[in-house]
């Protein structure tokens, strides 16, 4: 019995979830070039093969949305690419932000999995 126990666990563990990655985990925001204007500088990852498609989310404490510029809300991410991209906050809200997130997107036409969506965060120090 304990051999079953132990090879159940075994196949649940060998199985691994890839999932996009986002850093750095504790972004720091600063003053950008633009009076009134900061800035946080994000890196991500793409380790899924199923998904290229990331859109960009910044929230409060309390997940509700906070506004910000970007060059693009929805970036595209093939297999394995790395990609860094700014995202810009009006110094009256950037006390307020404490979520960064990126969340998978797909298109139907191009489901080959479950479509599972993967959403990444990183918090604010």
């Amino acid at each position: 019995m304990i051999k079953y126990k132990f090879a159940a666990a075994l196949i649940l563990f060998a199985n691994s979830a890839a999932a996009h990655e986002l850093t750095p985990t504790y972004p720091e925001i600063r003053p950008s070039y633009v009076n009134g204007v900061s800035v946080t500088t994000m890196k991500m990852w793409n380790r899924r093969s199923d998904a290229k498609y990331y859109e960009i989310n910044v929230f409060d404490e309390k997940w509700n949305p906070v506004s910000f510029a970007t060059s693009n809300r929805v970036i595209q991410l093939n297999y394995l690419e790395h990609k860094s991209f700014e995202i810009y906050f009006r110094d009256e809200d950037k006390d307020r932000v404490s979520y960064i997130c990126t969340t998978s997107k797909q298109l139907k036409r191009d489901v080959l999995s479950t479509g599972v969506k993967s959403k990444i965060c990183s918090r604010i120090k």
